[in-house]
């Protein structure tokens, strides 16, 4: 095709064209999908029915589970909905709604991974002030602050992205992911692109720096601890964040700066699964395995639904 206007629809090229292996990754694909929609969705329901969960941690790690689902969403069912009905076609506006909504969701995720690390700077190495700096008006305008900021940045990135040219409407991905389209481009790189590039890099630069500083002071604060139950529990609370983090950054730097195959590559296609399906369906792991509060609060509401005669049955 020789330019955008032409383009009405995107061929998505991510799997094999053999039905069989179609079905198995659409069915692979499901419940993966299906899994993290669920972890996160239980996640969610523990913190809003748990009283004791509505802390700043726990708010702003239901933000982080509404992220995952939003992210995932984004990719998976329009993938596992072409392989189920052997197409690869997504429409124009498909693409450019998968490119704006994983821009958004993925940016103000790490946003909001930025915020997290302040809020736990802040219960460690002020916590006789932790109630007053962190309390429900500020938690709110840092949570909307990452949202807005990954929305702006959205907005941005993907209006500069498809105002160039295609040369082909081929993607060997099997979403609309932002490297391989500039891939098909033949416009090259507008300034309009350059400067979202830019103006991205610069705003990650900030909240990394921010998350450095954080538990930089976390780790020399810990370390003044005289006990080691203390430091124990200090390190329990900052340790499944720093995972999280750690995932995030190192499938998406490694997805995003890696040079791009000039043919379809299997490669590729793991790193954009690595970034696009691990941290959804890890992230709730992560933060509830070492977590007590999170694992009893999330008992006690199963066992809510639990007839009263199960549970007397139960106990004896």
């Amino acid at each position: 095709m020789a330019n955008n206007s032409r383009v009405t629809e995107f061929l998505l090229h991510g799997f094999s064209d053999i039905q069989e292996l179609q079905i198995l990754h659409s069915i692979i694909f499901l419940i993966v999908y299906l899994g993290a929609v669920m972890e996160n969705l239980l996640i969610i329901t523990v913190i809003i029915y748990s009283p004791h969960l509505h802390t700043p941690m726990y708010f702003f790690l239901a933000n982080l589970s509404f992220q995952d689902i939003g992210s995932i969403s984004v990719t998976v069912p329009k993938s596992v909905a072409n392989s189920l009905m052997n197409t690869q076609v997504i429409s124009y506006s498909g693409c450019v709604s998968q490119v704006f909504f994983l821009v958004f969701f993925m940016i103000s995720h790490f946003y909001l991974l930025g915020v997290m690390a302040y809020d736990r700077y802040v219960a460690i190495c002020n916590p006789l002030h932790y109630e007053t700096l962190m309390n429900k008006k500020t938690c709110i305008q840092l949570a909307t602050s990452a949202w807005t900021g990954g929305l702006l940045y959205s907005i941005l990135y993907t209006g500069s992205t498809f105002t160039l040219e295609f040369c082909s409407n081929v993607i060997y991905q099997f979403f609309c992911e932002i490297p391989q389209l500039l891939k098909v481009s033949c416009s090259g790189l507008y300034l309009a692109v350059i400067w979202a590039i830019t103006c991205g890099t610069g705003l990650c630069f900030i909240y990394f720096s921010v998350v450095v500083f954080s538990y930089v002071r976390i780790i020399k604060a810990v370390l003044r601890i005289p006990s080691s139950k203390g430091k124990q529990k200090a390190f329990s609370t900052c340790l499944p964040h720093l995972i999280v983090i750690s995932l995030f950054l190192v499938s998406g730097t490694f997805a995003y700066l890696k040079p791009i195959s000039s043919s379809p590559s299997a490669f590729d296609l793991f790193t954009s699964i690595l970034y696009c399906m691990v941290p959804p369906v890890m992230n709730p792991l992560i933060y509830s395995m070492r977590n007590t509060e999170l694992k009893t609060a999330l008992w006690k509401l199963i066992l809510s639904f639990v007839p009263r005669s199960s549970k007397k049955f139960s106990l004896q």
